[in-house]
């Protein structure tokens, strides 16, 4: 049984007759009919019935017609994949935490209602370990903050984050880093692009910390910040998403803060539904008015 003998069954069993069947297909009436023969004694069973000189599904044809039509779909649906018509299928894709929290919910939402028969898979991490993860094939793509140029990666820049410091309402105001000469440093472990950003700055002032506690989770970081732990850089949207930022003070950086978030994947690697997700990504940018905040400043 081969997908061609399907075809001609079908054809057969959608016109009626062999020779409307041929006709439709481009065959010769005697090929026709020694196809569906073929078929017939491979599935041990009569698939046609005449009456009338016009063909009829017996019983057995009917039901073998459902299977049929169910595997012809299916296989329109592989070719179409394969050909990159119709996005489907798992899409595998690594992200910032803060990206994922405050970024990426609408751009999924509108994504998911345009392609229901994709499935996203997040995975979060530090933006070298993203990086790692996309060279290694473990997601086809990531959210990266400040990705530097790989000769193996492209990229499409996807969000512009402002960086602030961000301390507890008890702290003295931050206008340069000599300002936070002894205070804990909280961030995300190294490898974090924005704790990259921290370090500059504070380098920029000669301070060296020598009280670092790394954590994993924004809504951790905040909430030490505002029990008096330390201070901590992060982006202003997504402090929007987090409820405990009345306890705490921001303070703008007096230097420009803005890193930019790319989307990266490796090269030549693009499937439908990546190519789908970078499509949407230029919609939205075109359409983004900016992240309306709430947040107040010291």
């Amino acid at each position: 049984m081969d997908f061609t003998a399907l075809q001609i069954f079908k054809a057969v069993a959608d016109e009626g007759g062999i020779s409307a069947a041929a006709r439709k297909l481009h065959r010769v009436q005697s090929n026709v009919t020694t196809r569906i023969q073929q078929l017939e004694a491979s599935l041990g069973t009569k698939l046609f019935v005449r009456e009338k000189r016009r063909l009829f599904l017996s019983p057995a044809g009917e039901l073998f017609l459902k299977y049929v039509d169910q595997m012809l779909l299916l296989s329109e649906q592989a070719r179409a994949a394969m050909l990159g018509d119709i996005p489907r299928g798992v899409l595998r894709v690594g992200t910032l935490e803060s990206t994922a929290a405050s970024r990426l919910p609408p751009l999924l939402s509108r994504y998911h209602e345009k392609y229901p028969a994709v499935r996203v898979e997040l995975t979060t991490g530090t933006a070298d370990a993203l990086v790692d993860a996309v060279l290694g094939r473990r997601v086809e793509a990531a959210f990266v903050a400040d990705c530097r140029a790989v000769d193996q990666l492209e990229m499409l820049p996807a969000f512009s984050e402002e960086l602030v410091v961000i301390a507890p309402r008890s702290h003295p105001r931050i206008r340069r880093a000599e300002d936070v000469r002894s205070d804990t440093i909280i961030g995300f472990p190294t490898g974090c692009a924005y704790r990259r950003h921290f370090q500059a700055w504070l380098a920029s002032g000669g301070i060296i910390p020598d009280k670092v506690l790394d954590l994993s989770s924004y809504h951790a970081i905040v909430a030490c910040v505002a029990s008096g732990t330390g201070i901590a850089m992060a982006p202003r949207s997504v402090l929007e998403t987090i409820r405990a930022t009345e306890a705490i003070t921001i303070f703008p950086l007096p230097t420009k803060g803005a890193v930019t978030t790319s989307l990266v994947w490796r090269k030549g690697e693009s499937s439908p539904a990546l190519r789908a997700l970078q499509a949407e990504m230029l919609v939205s940018k075109s359409n983004n008015q900016g992240i309306r905040t709430n947040l107040v400043e010291a």
